[in-house]
């Protein structure tokens, strides 16, 4: 049911199909590094509420969209459309918004783990976890545009090392941030926008953070 809940939505589903016939128009014209960047496009673009599935959790529609948006702006627009030249902030906003976007979901993954209880480990423990998780996947991402720049031939990484140390400050900014929202959210009545954010994805997985609720009660 749980893959249903995160596939089912007409809006995802035509995003993703276009993809899917970009692919294979590319494919048709020999269009190669096209049909590349297509693919790669719509397996990330699906990996997220795949990988909710197979952990029976459920994805709020506007993070769905975000990340297959982000998915579409980076790889797609951004290597096939060359828009990381046309545009020089176009970089920027993208890590700047994903690294705020993984670090949230890097504190929702490890608030899980203590299925909501910020007594089995301090607030301030939780928010530092949240930022390594943050940082870890920022780190991660880096290694894949090398991988792609090297054995496919595209210019993910740029100007080299100063792009991917750009990167990653702006993942730290972001994983930063994350935790400093998930801190909130933790220990004031009022967790603000992110928190709110936090808040919803706590709602539609109440089974994942029974003992946080309980305590809110």
């Amino acid at each position: 049911m749980s893959i249903l809940r995160n596939l089912n939505n007409p809006l995802m589903i035509g995003i993703w199909l276009v993809l899917f016939i970009t692919g294979l128009s590319a494919l048709f014209f020999a269009r190669w590094e096209l049909a590349l960047v297509s693919w790669a496009t719509l397996v990330l673009a699906l990996s997220p509420p795949l990988l909710a599935a197979r952990w029976s959790l459920s994805l709020p529609l506007p993070f769905l969209l975000a990340t297959t948006l982000f998915c579409i702006a980076s790889i797609f627009l951004g290597e096939a459309f060359d828009f990381y030249e046309r545009f020089w902030w176009w970089d920027l906003v993208l890590h700047g918004s994903s690294a705020i976007g993984i670090g949230l979901c890097g504190f929702l993954f490890v608030f899980m783990l203590f299925e909501g209880d910020s007594f089995a480990a301090p607030p301030s423990a939780i928010a530092f976890m949240t930022f390594c998780v943050a940082m870890t996947t920022g780190a991660l991402w880096e290694v894949f545009e090398f991988l792609m720049d090297s054995f496919f031939g595209l210019n993910m990484q740029k100007s080299g090392l100063p792009d991917t140390m750009e990167d990653m400050m702006l993942n730290a900014v972001g994983g930063i941030l994350a935790a400093v929202a998930g801190y909130i959210f933790m220990t004031r009545p009022h967790p603000g926008l992110l928190g709110g954010v936090i808040g919803r994805f706590i709602e539609m997985n109440a089974r994942r953070y029974q003992k946080f609720r309980n305590r809110r009660r």
